[in-house]
C-alpha cells in the first residue's frame, strides 16, 4: 500500500498550498504525453495522492486509518479517471459547460441594404408614392431556397450522423478531457448537399433586379431614412431577409427654401408699391394666395402665412411660409421722375443731399490730413 505523502515527497504536515505545488511539478514531469506511456501508472498514483490530500475530508479519513478508510469514500474514482468537458467547468468554475444545442441552420440572415432616394420638395411635405428598382439577392427561383437541384434533398452527414458536431477526447495532466467542436465535414450543419442547385450553386439565392414601393412620409427632409424591414436581401439557405434603408435627397426648388417646418421665399416689389401698399399673388405649393403688403412695408419685412409649409412627420401638422420682402428702388430715373422725386421730398420736408464729385467723407479726410 502506497504512502500518498511520500508519493508526493511532502510531509505529513505539509500545508494545502505545499501538497499543491508538489503535485503540479510531478504531474508535469509524469504525464504521459511529456514522459511517455511508462510513466502512466505514475501519473495515476501521483494523481490519486493528490486527489486524497487535498480534500480536507479525505484527508482526515487517510490519516485515521490510512487507504482503507477511504474505501467508501472513493466516490467515482480518482484524477486519472476520464473527466468530461462539463466535469472540468464544475471543478473549476462551479457550473456546467455550454452543450451543443444541435445542428446548425444552414439558412443565415441576409444583409441590410441601402438606397438614395431623390424627391421635389412637394413631395417632401406632401408625401408620395414613389418606385424604386435595387439590384439584391431573393430566394432562388429554381430550389426555392433549399439549396439543392429539383428532386434531390441534403443528405445526413457521415461524420457527425446529423449532429453537427463531433467530441474528441485529448489527454491533460487532469487526466482525459472531452471536447466537443462543429463538424468540419458539415461545417455544423448535420446535413451535405451533394447535388447542389445548378443556377444559384447551392446557395438558395440569386441576384436579381427588384421594383419596391415606397411611401415617402410627408414631412422628410434631407438626409432623413426610412427602414423597412425585410425588403433587404435574402440570406444564404433562403434565410430571414436583411432591412431595406431609404435615404431621402430632397431636390432644390426654384421658390421656396426649407428652415425646419416653414418655407420661405422672397418677393421683390418697387419703392413706391412698398410706400403706397400693394397685394401680390404668390404661387404656393397649394395653389395661389393673396399676399396684402400693408403702405409703408420696409425691406427685410415678414408676411406670413400661416399652415402652408412642410408638414411635421407623424404630428398632423403643417409649418408656415414666410415671404421676405425685398423693396427695390430704380437705378436710373429719367428727368421727368427725378423731378417728381424732389417734388415729393419738398411736400415730406425731406433735404436732398446731391453728391458730387470729390466731395465724400474720404475726400474731407484726405483734406484735414494734408494728403
Amino acid at each position: 500500500m502506497s504512502n500518498f505523502y511520500e508519493t508526493l515527497g511532502v510531509s505529513t504536515t505539509a500545508t494545502p498550498e505545499e501538497i499543491k505545488r508538489a503535485y503540479r511539478k510531478l504531474a508535469r514531469e509524469t504525464h504521459p504525453d511529456v514522459a511517455g506511456e511508462a510513466s502512466a501508472d505514475r501519473f495515476k498514483d501521483v494523481s490519486r495522492a493528490y486527489e486524497v490530500l487535498s480534500d480536507p475530508e479525505k484527508r482526515q479519513l487517510y490519516d485515521m486509518g490510512g487507504e482503507s478508510a477511504l474505501s467508501g469514500n472513493r466516490g467515482g474514482g480518482g484524477a486519472g479517471a476520464n473527466f468530461g468537458f462539463t466535469d472540468i467547468f464544475e471543478t473549476f468554475f462551479g457550473g456546467g459547460a455550454a452543450r451543443p444545442s444541435g445542428p446548425v441552420p444552414r439558412g443565415r440572415r441576409g444583409q441590410d441594404a441601402i438606397v438614395t432616394l431623390n424627391i421635389s420638395l412637394p413631395e417632401a411635405v406632401f408625401g408620395a408614392q414613389r418606385e424604386i428598382t435595387v439590384n439584391t439577392a431573393v430566394t432562388c427561383p429554381t430550389c426555392h431556397g433549399s439549396c439543392c437541384r429539383p428532386g434531390t434533398s441534403p443528405q445526413t452527414c457521415s461524420a457527425c450522423q446529423g449532429r453537427g458536431s463531433v467530441q474528441r477526447v485529448a489527454n491533460s495532466f487532469l487526466g482525459q478531457i472531452m471536447t466537443t467542436s462543429p463538424c468540419s465535414v458539415c461545417r455544423g450543419h448535420g446535413t451535405i448537399i451533394t447535388d447542389p442547385c445548378t443556377e444559384c450553386s447551392g446557395d438558395g439565392r440569386v441576384r436579381s433586379r427588384r421594383t419596391i414601393n415606397i411611401d415617402v412620409p410627408a414631412g422628410v427632409e434631407s438626409g432623413n431614412r426610412m427602414r423597412m424591414p425585410g425588403y433587404g436581401e435574402v440570406g444564404p439557405g433562403n434565410g430571414p431577409a436583411g432591412d431595406l434603408h431609404v435615404e431621402f435627397r430632397v431636390a432644390a426648388h426654384d421658390v421656396f427654401s426649407r428652415q425646419g417646418d416653414d418655407l420661405v421665399c422672397s418677393v421683390s416689389v418697387p419703392f413706391t408699391a412698398a410706400a403706397l401698399g400693394t397685394t401680390i399673388t404668390l404661387e404656393t405649393l397649394d395653389g395661389p394666395r393673396d399676399v396684402t403688403l400693408k403702405a409703408g412695408t420696409q425691406a427685410g419685412d415678414v408676411h406670413t402665412i400661416r399652415g402652408l409649409g412642410a408638414a411635421r412627420i407623424h404630428r398632423g401638422t403643417r409649418g408656415d411660409v414666410k415671404v421676405f420682402v425685398d423693396v427695390t428702388v430704380p437705378k436710373k430715373l429719367s428727368e421727368r421722375e427725378k423731378e417728381l422725386l424732389r417734388e415729393l421730398a419738398e411736400l415730406r420736408g425731406e433735404e436732398i443731399h446731391e453728391v458730387t464729385p470729390g466731395a465724400g467723407i474720404f475726400s474731407r479726410l484726405k483734406e484735414k490730413m494734408g494728403l
